[in-house]
């Protein structure tokens, strides 16, 4: 029975690391002792190492230990061995480019098929859906393949901002950005706002944080949510 926990952010303006998470992921990762971080998105380029000791402080305040995925020599062997996994975020095409490049991305999809939690957020949540197809960020590697994990049957559109009447910006808007996705693609798209993550409990689906999500399906105007639906 899969077990997720698919987070628009790391960090809420004004707070520290995961600190708007902890008392979810005190409850989420309740029966786990140590959880396996994979850094391999490199939020603003630092290294695995800091990234890793980034997310260590932070479950150190709800006494979870933290080992990061590139420790090991064979990261498929980090894989199997983990009591849990963390996916943080960062630059999705370089998450998506070394987790193909280092044959793990279908590892990673059995190991979270078989009911290990999983903590995505920001580009960690991108790579739960079919594809990458619909992240915000630049292409600044080239994976080999945009198929990620398929471990949900939606995309997500993390941090989504909705449209400014009152802006005099011209370019495309978040929903432009996913209509375009839509002319080609038939996947269900989740715009989740900051502050929003969505619980995954076997066949069950929650919204949790404030407000409603922006959902956009092939053929149908986007609508709010409080719900995920099941697709």
């Amino acid at each position: 029975m899969k077990n997720l926990l698919l987070a628009s952010t790391s960090t809420l303006f004004g707070q520290s690391y995961l600190e708007y998470l902890l008392p979810e992921l005190s409850q989420f990762f309740s029966k786990i002792n140590t959880i396996t971080f994979i850094p391999y998105a490199r939020p603003g380029g630092i290294t695995h190492d800091a990234y890793t000791e980034l997310a260590a402080t932070a479950f150190s305040k709800i006494d979870k230990k933290v080992i990061g995925l590139h420790t090991y020599e064979d990261p498929k062997e980090g894989i199997n061995k983990a009591e849990a996994l963390f996916t943080g975020g960062g630059n999705t095409f370089l998450l998506v480019q070394q987790l193909h490049n280092l044959e793990i991305m279908q590892p990673l999809r059995d190991k979270i098929n078989s009911g290990t939690p999983y903590l995505g957020t920001s580009a960690g949540s991108n790579i739960a859906g079919p594809s990458m197809k619909t992240t915000n960020d630049m292409p600044i590697v080239h994976p080999p393949s945009f198929n990620t994990l398929g471990v949900v049957n939606f995309n997500l559109n993390p941090h989504y901002l909705d449209p400014d009447p009152n802006s005099t910006h011209k370019g495309e808007t978040r929903e432009t950005r996913i209509r375009e996705f839509h002319q080609l693609n038939n996947t269900p798209v989740i715009g989740l706002r900051e502050g929003n993550y969505i619980l995954v409990d076997g066949n069950q689906r929650t919204l949790k944080g404030t407000g409603t999500a922006r959902i956009f399906e092939a053929g149908k105007s986007p609508y709010e949510s409080k719900d995920i639906p099941h697709f």
